[in-house]
């Protein structure tokens, strides 16, 4: 399948707790178009991480809008706010867009603390006529990045470890970073032109490039939003003020040497800021971790010479790259994984792509992404509040100082890494499958209970 999708236009707070239930509840009208006259109830239950830190990420809200037909990409805040209101206030639902039925929030929407099997992030959908009896039902994953999938699709992916059955009959496929590295050498490429001639397996280059370019218009939009927001404070129980319009203003007039620093802080938080308030951003490859790569990017345009579209492209290629890697062989998620599958992931993508659009070979590019996701090993993901705040905005900023660090280690180092990137991927999912379930997107641990008093 194609790695565009690893880059997605939605909106905040969470790819996985927004996004994914928002596409839920998409998908759910889809199946229950053949029968919309004889429903008059839906059900909704959320499992694990999606219950216990549904209503920070705005789970609930965002299966509604799902369920009304509403898609993340054209979400606009009055209509948001319409449905919201209708269903809370007015005890109605506009199932599928097209017909009102009754919703008592309390009683049809349940938030339960059992864990399904497969996946952390489940939720179940239920159809009812006026009889009560069930006529449609489904169970849906969300995967991580905005990715969903349903009960039979997630349970044949993990027996037969194939995502896409179509991928096992392409020209070119690329399922480790050996593969890539092995093309790479035969046909004298760099990453840029691997990911390239993949995805031209899908899409024209035409339409890539148009693709690559709207994320890229959009990271900068969010930027721009973020350093002259609406409201200085952010939504949510912790009432938390803004930094990114301050700190833009203090560094119009900073001679400090390392302010460099500073200025990729400011990309960071401020695409973090926006995402933290429920705006539209780039899943990048989250949501949580959706600073990164524009915060590179911003870098890059801003503080190198030579930077212009093309170089936005060939970027935005390397990271989906690196990132489909993850999703392939670990995981993006942060009830998965913890925080290390978000902002490591993130990471790991810009350090690789940020080394390719500089010059590196692929052997070099692979090494930085191997460097960035080394120092996120073990980062847990624990959200205060169930808020995606605190930690989560600065961890944006480090993640983007980390992923440049990574790739100018790489491009300066003369010996030969002795890890590669397989090795690192697959430490880092082994890595989250032991960690301990409260640091995993629960808010049940970590920084999320040290703090739990300011909540």
């Amino acid at each position: 399948m194609s790695n565009l999708s690893i880059f997605k236009i939605g909106v905040g707070p969470s790819s996985s707790h927004t996004m994914g239930p928002m596409l839920a509840g998409n998908l759910f009208c889809q199946k229950l178009m053949p029968k919309l006259a004889e429903i008059t109830k839906i059900k909704i239950c959320f499992y694990g991480s999606l219950s216990l830190t549904g209503k920070g990420h705005l789970s609930d809200r965002a299966i509604i809008w799902g369920l009304s037909a509403l898609e993340a990409k054209n979400l606009d805040t009055s209509t948001q706010e319409s449905v919201i209101n209708k269903a809370l206030n007015d005890k109605k639902l506009c199932l599928c867009g097209q017909k009102d039925i009754d919703f008592d929030y309390e009683n049809d929407l349940i938030f339960s603390k059992q864990f399904l099997l497969l996946h952390e992030n489940g939720l179940t959908l239920q159809a009812l006529n006026a009889n009560g009896e069930v006529l449609e039902e489904e169970t849906y994953y969300s995967i991580g990045g905005g990715f969903v999938k349903t009960q039979k699709e997630l349970q044949k992916i993990k027996e037969t470890g194939i995502e896409d059955p179509q991928d096992t009959h392409l020209a070119l496929s690329f399922n480790h970073a050996k593969d890539i590295l092995d093309y790479c050498h035969q046909q004298g490429k760099n990453l840029i032109q691997a990911s390239l001639a993949y995805e031209l397996q899908f899409n024209t280059l035409e339409y890539i490039q148009k693709y690559c370019l709207e994320i890229w218009a959009t990271m900068q939009e969010a930027y721009n939003n973020g350093i002259h927001p609406q409201a200085d404070v952010l939504p949510g129980k912790l009432k938390l003020h803004r930094r990114a319009p301050g700190l833009a203003s203090r560094l119009q007039a900073t001679t400090d040497p390392l302010g460099i620093i500073d200025f990729i802080s400011l990309y960071a938080i401020a695409v973090a800021e926006e995402n933290a308030s429920g705006a539209k951003v780039v899943t990048a490859p989250t949501n949580g971790a959706c600073a990164v790569n524009p915060a590179v990017l911003l870098y890059l345009k801003n503080h190198t010479v030579g930077f212009n579209d093309q170089k936005a492209i060939d970027y935005l290629l390397v990271a989906m790259l690196i990132g489909s890697l993850y999703k392939k062989n670990a995981s993006i998620s942060g009830a998965e994984a913890g925080c290390q599958a978000e902002i490591g992931v993130a990471s790991s993508m810009a350090g690789a792509a940020m080394a390719s659009v500089l010059g590196a070979d692929a052997f070099c590019a692979s090494n930085a992404a191997e460097i960035a996701m080394e120092h996120h090993l073990g980062l847990t993901c624990d959200p205060v509040g169930g808020l995606v705040q605190i930690p989560c905005i600065e961890r944006n900023a480090f993640g983007a100082i980390k992923a440049i660090m990574a790739a100018r280690m790489a491009m300066s180092r003369k010996s030969t890494p002795k890890v590669t990137l397989d090795e690192v991927i697959l430490t880092m999912y082994n890595t989250g499958k032991d960690m301990n379930l409260k640091y995993k997107e629960t808010s049940l641990g970590g920084l999320a209970t040290t703090l739990s008093s300011i909540c």
